[in-house]
């Protein structure tokens, strides 16, 4: 025997069935427009992503034409780029990509001939102290707050008068007796 529903009763079951599906798809709605006000409030972290060998300014000024490659080598660092068409051309690229900044891209070009360093060219190289400057400036956002108290603040916050002071505490030192002998630091067999 089959069990069927009466006709009310399957009214009821479709009726109650669509409204909870209404309310169901505005809820989707709702929650779609609250969690982008909350996605753009909360950012994800991003990091900084360095690529490449940092070339600073102290470094191109080293180069001297006439060099071999491992002297070269040893003042630049290894190469990113060794063409293989070109083995007498190194290629030193360095990519800085921060959040909210331009990303900062800076070139060398090393020319060899006969295993000697020829010729240079690129862009303009920042010094050591300008490069580590431009990290710190992102670093530095909030202000650090003054630790040094005002006269006036250290009048709220009388001195205890019983606390004995360095001076006292020297005297006592000095004059309290030595022990004349001190107990083992091993206990004795």
């Amino acid at each position: 025997m089959a069990l069927t529903m009466f006709a009310p009763a399957r009214y009821g079951v479709r009726c109650g069935a669509i409204i909870l599906l209404s309310v169901g798809l505005v809820a989707c709605g709702s929650i779609d427009s609250s969690s982008r006000r909350i996605a753009s409030a909360i950012t994800p972290y991003k990091i900084d992503v360095v690529q490449g060998n940092f070339i600073s300014k102290e470094q191109v000024d080293a180069l001297k034409p006439g060099m071999g490659r491992q002297q070269v080598k040893e003042i630049l660092g290894t190469p990113l780029v060794m063409p293989i068409f070109h083995s007498d051309r190194w290629e030193y690229i360095f990519t800085l990509k921060r959040p909210n900044i331009e990303q900062q891209t800076r070139k060398l070009t090393v020319f060899f001939k006969d295993d000697v360093l020829d010729r240079f060219e690129g862009d303009e190289m920042p010094t050591e102290a300008e490069f580590v400057s431009s990290l710190a400036s992102k670093a530095s956002k909030n202000k650090v707050p003054n630790l040094e108290a005002t006269p006036d603040q250290l009048k709220r916050f009388p001195a205890k008068p019983d606390a004995p002071t360095a001076s006292d505490a020297g005297n006592a030192a000095t004059s309290a007796p030595l022990p004349a002998s001190y107990p083992p630091l091993e206990a004795q067999k």
